[in-house]
């Protein structure tokens, strides 16, 4: 039987913040069954993209503060990373959106690490549900001693939910995304390549941020719903399952978490989960809106969204004129497809990480559109986010 603690807490105040996890830790076994002085802790955060925590896209900045602090304060090393959204449209904004989000101040304050998984570096897996299929997930994940899900409680217009199952898709670093969208249109499908990279990667436990919380049009473009609830696990199907449960939703209406049901991911029956802390069962959301496309129960056009893809498909490119010749993108990428002397990128075994354009220090690895009108509207799209 998984547990879930599901907690009552009406604002981001640190002090409260805090103690609130500390309690449902205790409720989990405590810290010392997790994490151990001297570990090296990664706080997989949702980064969709450069928000600010107040617009509730994000895992609010203060909720990491709060983690850092407790870590901190147990003699961890703390680390926070992800790597943002982005890739349909051919822009990779992780850099700036640790700015936005506070995560970078958070960071200085509190004496954590930024982790951007568009520069540090890969490591190959090989995908649980299709064996001749590799997948490359960022370095970090299997660097630190423990990783810890810290995602939000939010809809999302395409697959109707997105929480702590979802989360993980931001261990794919760069670009890369844009692929598995178009492997995998279709929300079922895709929560597969979603379970295989849980998978492949070892989470120890799922604390959202569900205090404000996103209805609506989700992820990003929904409205701060006031939730006020906080809720850990080690089981991420069952934190989802409560969750949803709050929404007034089933495994059913959510592909994703229906794809990690049939392949055993976690505890998906209500039943079989023990909910503890100020609830004993799921309270609901009053007035909570779920995404249009739920409502209306409309099929979304994959062929449509592959051609989107494809509109937009970016890759990563030397300019001659700027490269200083330091060569830290040919060190840097990890498939070895920079020519050293020329400069020329193999796109046949180029997996779009995004290491050579992060870490250039003379802007020189420029983002090239295929499309000549994709590099306008992605322009455009960048703009609105400043």
């Amino acid at each position: 039987m998984s547990k879930v603690i599901l907690k009552e807490c009406k604002n981001y105040d640190l002090e409260n913040l805090v103690r609130i996890i500390n309690e449902s830790m205790e409720q989990l076994g405590g810290w010392n069954k997790y994490i151990q002085s001297g570990d090296k802790v990664l706080l997989k955060v949702n980064l969709i993209g450069p928000k600010t925590s107040e617009s509730a896209a994000i895992t609010h900045s203060e909720f990491v503060r709060a983690l850092v602090r407790i870590l901190k304060k147990k003699g961890c090393t703390v680390w926070i990373g992800d790597s943002s959204g982005g890739a349909i449209a051919g822009i990779a904004p992780t850099a700036q959106s640790f700015k936005v989000s506070g995560y970078e101040k958070v960071a200085k304050e509190e004496g954590a690490i930024i982790k951007n998984f568009d520069s540090e570096g890969v490591v190959e897996v090989t995908a649980e549900s299709n064996p001749r299929e590799k997948m490359y997930l960022a370095k970090p994940l299997f660097d630190a001693d423990v990783v810890i899900n810290l995602p939000k409680l939010k809809t999302h217009s395409a697959g109707i939910y997105t929480g702590a199952v979802k989360n993980l898709f931001g261990c794919v670093p760069g670009l890369r995304k844009a692929k598995y969208h178009k492997m995998a249109p279709d929300p079922l499908d895709f929560g597969h390549i979603i379970v295989d990279i849980h998978k492949a990667t070892k989470f120890s436990l799922h604390i959202m941020d569900g205090i404000i919380a996103m209805e609506g049009e989700g992820p990003t473009a929904g409205r701060v719903y006031q939730a006020n609830k906080i809720l850990i696990s080690e089981d991420p199907l069952a934190l989802d399952r409560v969750a949803i449960d709050m929404l007034g939703l089933k495994i059913e209406d959510v592909p994703i978490l229906l794809a990690s049901q049939k392949r055993g991911l976690g505890e998906s029956k209500l039943e079989n989960i023990l909910i503890e802390g100020d609830y004993q069962e799921a309270p609901k959301l009053k007035n909570f809106r779920l995404p249009k496309r739920f409502k209306t129960g409309k099929k979304r056009n994959y062929k449509v969204l592959i051609k989107v893809i494809d509109f937009f498909k970016t890759r990563p490119k030397v300019n001659l004129k700027n490269c200083k010749g330091c060569n830290v993108c040919v060190e840097s990428c990890p498939m070895e497809a920079i020519d050293k002397d020329t400069k020329k990128i193999n796109y046949q075994i180029c997996i779009e990480c995004m290491c050579c354009h992060e870490l250039c220090m003379h802007k020189a690895v420029e983002l090239k559109k295929d499309n000549f009108l994709a590099g306008i509207v992605a322009n455009l799209s960048l703009k609105s986010h400043r």
